[in-house]
């Protein structure tokens, strides 16, 4: 969340970097609000003074046997407008707080301007998309041929948006976040959790998915307890710190793990209905790391090269864009894509993004460190997908795919899986 009094301070600088990915702040509103809650602080402050002069006049001239009925009905007028004062400054500070909350990130200067993915730039590709000498199917096709993938079933049982993994598709899908997690952990330093699934409003405000997102979340409780369902690990791995001070020798932290994520993709219909790529519920690995500011670009570029060492592991051809400032997430300034090649769409699909997200979630969150003066000061957090199970899923079976119907799998995945290929009717290839 920003801090008006830097909002205020930055000005017109803060107006244009909004503007650039379509957000107009009005600074006025910001102004108003925090004059008002700061007067009504001054007011309260002034009468607790008179206050206490009152009693203190009323304690005196008590002791001396005089007539203390006029100061008494003055020190009970103190209180009572006091009373008023702190519920107005209640009010105000919530308004101010709801405005702060729904203002998104400052894009950091270096994105392009632009609003969708035309406008990225891309940064590199690496691996060359393989050549067939058939027309290649899509994974839906490939799958529920083998029998490895059964939408219809999902949909039967959740409705669409949903999918059923079974046989070697069920151990595919295992054997990819085992893998995951343990590159993660075994080369590149993440400590693995295994967290919560259902976390409460505060959690959910903390990574900036509420207030502004709530339709885009599952609402779930249990009596008056109101839960959400995770739409990723980020939301309960950068929690964990929230209200704590993290020690500066204790950073960088480096968190991961692999969770379902529930996603109501509200405004998506009609987009990517068909197949994995955009699901209600998924499997997926995030990375997140929390640093101190002065690190913020290196730990970012560390991060993008984890999520790129998946699939550079798994063989599978991408390209790393960095998303124009219209087209970057609410909390992120700085985002990095990293999109695989799809035969069946000829085209490149987004796999993982990986954000810097400045001091914007430590702030809501309340995640500090000290600095060199010993003061606390907001951490830096940082995520990245490392990687969708059901995504990479889909792309190793097109990318995989022969024209009999059978899919080679790539050799890395071969210790998690004990076979190296799926025989066109699902069964497993080679061990």
């Amino acid at each position: 969340m920003h801090d008006a009094r830097t909002l205020l301070e930055m000005g017109e600088e803060a107006v244009r970097r909004l503007a650039r990915r379509g957000y107009a702040l009005d600074l006025s509103a910001v102004e108003g609000l925090l004059a008002r809650r700061n007067g009504s602080i001054r007011a309260a402050d002034e009468l607790r003074a008179e206050g206490k002069r009152v009693a203190a006049e009323v304690q005196q001239g008590a002791r001396r046997g005089e007539d203390v009925s006029k100061a008494k009905e003055r020190a009970r007028e103190i209180k009572e407008r006091v009373r008023e004062l702190e519920v107005e400054q209640e009010a105000v500070a919530e308004e101010l707080r709801r405005l702060l909350l729904g203002i998104p990130n400052l894009p950091d200067d270096r994105v392009p301007d632009g609003d969708t993915e035309e406008f990225a730039v891309e940064v590199r590709r690496v691996g060359e998309p393989p050549a067939f000498s058939f027309a290649p199917k899509d994974h839906v096709d490939l799958g529920e041929a083998a029998g490895i993938l059964d939408f219809g079933r999902a949909t039967k049982l959740s409705g669409p948006r949903f999918a059923v993994s079974r046989g070697t598709g069920a151990a595919l899908e295992r054997a990819l976040g085992a893998f995951f997690l343990d590159l993660h952990t075994r080369r590149h330093g993440y400590v693995e959790h295994a967290v919560p699934l259902l976390v409460t409003r505060r959690t959910m405000t903390g990574t900036g998915q509420l207030p502004k997102f709530e339709e885009d979340l599952f609402r779930t409780g249990v009596g008056d307890r109101e839960l959400f369902l995770v739409p990723t690990a980020e939301v309960p791995l950068t929690n964990l710190y929230a209200d704590e001070i993290i020690p500066p020798a204790e950073l960088p932290v480096a968190l991961t793990a692999l969770t379902p994520c529930f996603r109501s993709e509200a405004g998506s219909y009609g987009r990517d209905t068909r197949g994995l790529i955009r699901q209600h519920q998924f499997s997926k690995v995030e990375m997140v790391r929390i640093c101190d500011p002065e690190h913020a670009d290196e730990e970012l570029e560390r991060m993008l090269g984890h999520a790129e060492a998946c699939l550079q592991e798994l063989g599978l051809p991408y390209r790393v864009i960095v998303l124009p400032a219209g087209d970057t997430g609410f909390s992120a300034q700085f985002t990095y894509d990293i999109e695989v090649w799809f035969p069946s769409q000829d085209t490149y699909r987004e796999i993982s993004s990986v954000s810097n997200f400045g001091t914007f979630q430590a702030r809501r969150a309340n995640i500090r460190t000290r600095g060199a003066d010993g003061k606390p000061r907001p951490v830096v957090t940082l995520n990245g997908s490392g990687l969708p199970v059901g995504r990479t899923l889909a792309a190793l079976l097109e990318n995989g795919q022969r024209a009999d119907g059978s899919i080679v799998l790539p050799e890395a995945l071969a210790p998690y899986l004990g076979f190296r290929e799926i025989a066109a009717d699902g069964t497993p290839v080679g061990d």
